[in-house]
């Protein structure tokens, strides 16, 4: 009886790659995950070890960066197309390549702003005592990016320290807030919801953000000032980093266009805004 390797194929799965388009004071935003497998005359790989045909996975990762800084990203399928055709044009070991990419959709706020299409959730929570009730209502998982208009320069530097000063980053959040109501009573919870979740965004993206804590603070401010049915509110809010892909060894410059979305680890910034003539709730609701 013999054993004999089946059918095998490898690559680099969900290379996570976002391009912005700076044409001018609009920009357009691609946020994509592109995965590569490919197959052919590999079996030496597994049987003897031997990776003289094997383009390594490392390798493919770039090219996704690379292929996004020279030529763009057009439709996901003319790109798709052009990954895959490099590959088996350029490797002859390899005789199939397939590579899938989703598009993760964002809406536009403003220029540069936008929010993550179908990620959020609404929130409620109630609590009753003896001595009355107290409401919260929030939204999680509310995704904003801005393109620009986001720094982060004159921070603590130590000897542990290798983080650069930015004077033009990206500056995405994924926004859980949860604002408690004066009264336990409202004529229209729906429209309270709409308003203040509708301020927050509008505060993300007419502020010109210095720390995320800033854009926090901000954030609460705007809200109070415009709900007066609103107490306080509370927010955390990670650092969805999105960091600048070096493409020099590929002789390409990145002018503040091709990044690598990463979700661990994260700066999470969380603190609370108050009205500080609102009645104080009964219990601790955080």
């Amino acid at each position: 009886m013999a054993i004999v390797l089946g059918d095998n194929r490898y690559g680099k799965a969900e290379t996570r790659l976002v391009r912005v388009v700076r044409d001018g004071a609009r920009h357009e935003l691609r946020d994509l995950t592109v995965s590569v497998a490919l197959a052919g005359d590999l079996a030496a790989s597994h049987t003897d070890g031997d990776n003289s045909g094997v383009l390594p996975t490392d390798t493919q990762k770039n090219t996704v960066y690379a292929f996004a800084g020279r030529y763009g990203v057009g439709a996901i399928e003319d790109f798709a197309l052009r990954l895959a055709r490099h590959f088996v044009d350029t490797q002859p070991s390899i005789h199939q390549a397939r590579v899938s990419i989703v598009e993760h959709g964002w809406q536009r706020l403003g220029p540069h702003s936008f929010q993550h299409s179908g990620a959020e959730t609404r929130t409620a929570t109630v609590t009753c005592d003896a001595d009355g009730a107290w409401v919260v209502s929030g939204v999680a998982d509310l995704v904003l990016l801005n393109s620009t208009g986001s720094e982060f320069v004159g921070f603590v530097k130590d000897e542990y320290t290798t983080l650069p000063e930015a004077k033009d980053r990206i500056l995405a959040t994924a926004v859980s807030a949860r604002w408690r109501h004066a009264a336990a009573s409202s004529s229209d919870w729906d429209e309270s919801f709409r308003g203040a979740r509708e301020l927050l965004v509008a505060s993300f993206v007419d502020t010109y953000s210095r720390s995320l804590q800033q854009t926090l603070y901000a954030m609460g401010h705007r809200l109070l000032e415009g709900r007066p049915e609103l107490a306080e509110v509370r927010l955390a809010m990670p650092n969805r980093h999105h960091l600048l892909v070096d493409l020099a060894p590929f002789g390409l410059a990145n002018p503040n266009e091709v990044f690598v979305a990463t979700d661990r680890p994260y700066g999470l910034i969380e603190g609370t805004v108050v009205r500080d003539d609102a009645p104080p709730p009964g219990l601790a609701w955080w």
